[in-house]
Order: C-alpha cells, then structure tokens, then sequence
C-alpha cells in the first residue's frame, strides 16, 4: 500500500505530459489541413489550396484566384528598335505624287502672295509722279531688303535711272513691263535649270544632297524623290546622313510613301561614305535610274565635316559619275546662306541649289545673290510644308509672280 502511494504522482504528472503531447499533435495536424502560412512574397510556383466544399451538382465557381494558378506565360523579348521602325515603314500608305505641271501653278500663287509687298512695292515707287533721289534711295532699300544683293541692286537701280529719264511718261503698265524686263534679265533665264537625272553607260544618275542641318534637306530629298517618281523616274535613296538621330529613318519614310526603298545602317553614326557606297551599288546591281544620297549637315564651318563630304563624292565616284550635287537652303537665312553656299562650293562642285521655306517671306531677291556670287543656277524651290510642295524653279514665272 505504502509503494502504491509513493507511484501514483509520478503516475499522474507522465499522464499529464502524454495528454500536453497529444494535444500539439492533434493541433498541428489539424492546422496543417486548414491552411498553409506563406511566410514570403507569394509567386508562379506557389499552390493555393481551396478550402473545402460540401459537394454539390450546382457549386458555385470559385471565386476569383482561388484554385490552382495557372502556369506563368512564356517571357517574350521585346523587339528591338530597328524592328520597330521597319514595321512603322511597312505600315506607310504607298501615295501618288501630284503632278509637276499642277505645282508649277500652284507655287506661283503661293509666290504671289508672299513676295507681293516687294514688287507693289517697287512698283508703286516708280509709278510715282515725281521720281527724286530719295525715290531711289527707297528702290535701293526695297531691293537689298529683298536679299538681292548689294552689288545686283546698285546695278538694277542704275539701270533703272536710265530707263525712267529715256522714257519720260510713266503710267503703270509701262513701269511694270520696264521692271518686269530688267528683274527677269537679273535672275539670268539662260543659266541651264535641267536636272542631270538621266541613266548613262548603263548606270544610274547620282544626284547628292548637301546642306547644314535644319534647311530641310532631309525633307527635300523626299520631296525630289517624288518630284522623280512623278515623272516615272525608278528612284533609290540613300541614308548617308549618320550623325543625326532619325534622319535615316526620316528619309525612309519619305521614300515608302512613293514606294522607293531607302539604304540605311542600322548602326548609330556608321561611316557615310560606306553607306553612300552601298546606296550606289544597290542602284546599279537595281538599275535604278536616278541614287539620291542625303550627307551629314553639322555646321558648315567644321573642318570635319568638309572633309567627310569630300570623302563621300570620293567614294562614290569609285563606282559611278557624281552627276548633281544639289546644295539646299533656306531662303530665310538671306546673306547666312550665302556664305554656306560658298563654304560648300570650296569642297564640292555644286551643279544647283534648292531653295527651300522661300513662302510667307519677301526675301526672293536671294535667287539673284546666289547665282551672281556662284555661278550656280537656282534649280528647285520650297514654298510650304506639303510633301508636294516643291517644284523647278522658272526665273519668268519667278518674276512674274513676285509682280503679281
């Protein structure tokens, strides 16, 4: 009895224990059924379980995220840029450019309004009823605010002094036919305006472009390109204009607009030369009937850009005759652009310029500067931002639209 009583606390403090025991058991087990704790950030890989329904013929849907995940989509690479830029090009509606004839009428009108202040002008003056030095004084302003230059307009006024002493009475129409005569004798209807865009020996034509940047002579390469297609011209393009962002393919869309494809590099600031290089191979391997290459325009004063241009025609003229090299600029930077033409002319025999935004200003008179100081006629101009707005430059239609 006496051994029996020292037993039984012992017996019940290991009864307590097993009971403790059980019951984490039965907890964990239970809590493992519920749920599963999450003790990090859930992802793909991680199983939801659903909790338990009573079975039924019409159970709900579970509600949304519960249940399995569904296997994580394939990561796919984003496509790359020159992917990108050629889907843009493709997606580019092919148009029919207008005819060269309907924008010869078109630009003269648009001539007409811009320029009219400095042929009323002029007219008005010598329509007056008394002409005294100060008459002429204002002549010579009228014309040197017009960009004609200083030695053209002391000529013209000069001969013009004469004129208006030999002729005595002056009524309107007589001064418009004087004026009308000695303006268009100044811008020279005799210089050779054609554009050598003609396939000989079995190559193509090579017209190259040069000009500083922001002349537009990007967006007169697309311009010309289908002022060509327009004439039934097979035309093929050139990106060789590297050194600024999205010029290439600024000048492939131009081209797929008119369905002509365009040479580019695909690597940021490649050689221009090996791409002008490349562009006339293409032509000739195409036959093609005219290459147009666009060139680098940073400004006109660095040495280096001097000498890449040369490098260009150098290039070129390894496969095929260089047979235009158009210089483009813009009719509002007046005497500026004087000076660029000559900095061009120093490095390539320019063959024409283009004169491009000639509209909404009265600063014409530029044309007669440019080929009086170069030699070099005036072959192409821009009177607005339509891609059709571009045309043959006429000195008699010139003239007689800045009268109008």
């Amino acid at each position: 009895m006496t051994d029996l009583s020292a037993l039984l606390p012992v017996i019940i403090i290991v009864g307590i224990v097993v009971l403790v025991i059980a019951g984490i058991v039965v907890g964990l087990v239970s809590g493992r059924r519920k749920k599963i704790d999450y003790t990090g950030t859930r992802d793909a890989n991680d199983q939801v379980i659903a909790p338990e329904r009573p079975a039924s013929a019409e159970s709900e849907p579970a509600p949304a995220g519960v249940g399995t995940l569904p296997p994580p989509a394939e990561p796919q690479e984003a496509p790359t840029e020159d992917v990108l830029d050629e889907a843009v090009i493709e997606r580019v509606p092919t148009e029919a450019p207008a005819p060269v004839a309907g924008r010869l009428i078109r630009l003269r009108e648009r001539l007409a309004k811009s320029n009219s202040i400095f042929g009323k002008g002029l007219l008005a003056l010598l329509s007056s009823d008394r002409i005294d030095e100060g008459v002429w004084e204002e002549v010579e302003e009228t014309l040197l605010l017009a960009d004609i230059g200083t030695d053209a307009s002391m000529d013209l006024v000069d001969t013009l002094r004469e004129r208006v002493r030999v002729m005595g009475t002056r009524s309107p129409e007589e001064v418009r036919a004087m004026l009308r005569e000695e303006l268009v004798k100044l811008v020279d209807p005799t210089m050779d305006r054609t554009l050598n865009v003609a396939r000989t020996d079995g190559k193509p034509a090579v017209v190259l472009v040069v000009g500083v940047n922001g002349v537009g002579k990007t967006t007169t390469v697309g311009k010309l390109a289908r002022v060509l297609v327009a004439e039934d011209k097979d035309v093929l393009l050139g990106a060789a204009d590297t050194f600024r962002a999205a010029a290439a393919q600024q000048l492939a869309t131009w081209g797929a607009r008119v369905g002509v494809p365009t040479v580019k590099s695909d690597v940021d600031g490649a050689d221009p030369a090996s791409v002008a290089f490349e562009a006339v191979k293409s032509g000739i391997e195409q036959e093609v009937d005219v290459v147009m290459v666009d060139t680098a325009g940073r400004l006109q004063n660095k040495v280096g850009l001097m000498d890449e241009l040369g490098k260009v025609k150098r290039v070129i003229e390894k496969q095929a005759d260089v047979d235009e090299v158009l210089l483009v600029l813009d009719a509002t930077t007046g005497q500026n652009g004087l000076a660029q033409a000559k900095v061009f002319a120093e490095v390539v025999d320019i063959t024409g310029i283009v004169l491009t935004k000639l509209d909404g200003t009265a600063k014409g008179g530029i044309v007669v500067a440019i080929q009086k100081q170069l030699g070099v006629p005036v072959k192409l101009v821009g009177l607005g931002e339509g891609p059709d707005d571009l045309a043959p430059f006429d000195a008699e239609s010139f003239v007689d639209a800045i009268l109008a």
